[in-house]
């Protein structure tokens, strides 16, 4: 059960003689309301660019590819993302991102920053895990559900100001499932909206999932980083909080 605000008692005002003034719990309340509208769960709500943590990512171990140490390749992202922010709130973002590397470095954490960030200046954004989200679109053709229709689904996460693809990741798509992601982001690229997107296949296989079509205009739509760690961070942290029990 929410607590009744003390200043207001939950009328939202607070009257000093004959002057009402708008309390303070309205502006947190509106927050929340977006914090929820964009279905970050509050465990994501605590991802914050403040709180990523560099001391995973090896200082010693490199990206073949492009010669970086995997703490310099998490500091690209990690200012790429900030400059997405600042330029998102400018209006100027013309390009999205893309998030790359294996299971547990840090790619839904960094996607998660940006959200936070975004929304904590009063801007929209939904937040999907694209799994859960075409389930929930395949739930619209059972007879007697009651919520959202598939084109009010389709129709919000082609239209919101921003856009975050969370694991659009190494699963077997059906066409069905590809004309989906398609359809969202090439109404998103033909209407300039940006999308922050993170994946653990390589950039150059995700046209093995996603069809040539999609995968061409995520390229188009957004930079891609990688994010690459010696052990999945997930189970790093578990590790460090048993030794901590102990």
């Amino acid at each position: 059960m929410e607590e009744v605000c003390v200043k207001c008692q939950d009328r939202g005002l607070i009257l000093q003689g004959d002057v009402a003034f708008p309390c303070e719990c309205v502006k947190q309340k509106a927050l929340l309301y977006r914090f929820t509208q964009a279905q970050l769960t509050p465990v994501m709500r605590e991802y914050t660019f403040e709180h990523f943590n560099f001391r995973y990512y090896s200082r010693t171990r490199k990206d073949g590819e492009k010669g970086l140490s995997y703490r310099e390749s998490a500091e690209r992202a990690y200012n790429a993302a900030r400059e997405f922010v600042a330029l998102f709130l400018e209006g100027k973002a013309e390009e999205g991102l893309i998030f790359t590397g294996p299971v547990g470095a840090g790619k839904t954490f960094l996607a998660c920053c940006i959200a936070n960030a975004v929304l904590s200046a009063g801007r929209e954004v939904l937040f999907v895990a694209v799994p859960d989200f075409l389930d929930e679109i395949r739930a619209t053709y059972d007879e007697g559900v009651v919520g959202h229709s598939e084109h009010e689904l389709l129709g919000l996460a082609k239209s919101v100001p921003l856009l975050i693809l969370d694991d659009l990741g190494a699963f077997i798509y059906t066409e069905w499932a590809r004309q989906k992601i398609y359809s969202i982001l090439n109404h998103r690229l033909n209407h300039r909206l940006p999308v922050v997107v993170t994946t653990n296949v390589a950039l150059e296989d995700l046209e093995e999932y996603l069809g040539e079509r999609t995968t061409s205009r995520l390229i188009e739509m957004c930079r891609p980083f990688r994010l690459l760690v010696e052990h999945d961070i997930r189970f790093v942290r578990r590790q460090e909080k048993e030794a901590r029990r102990r």
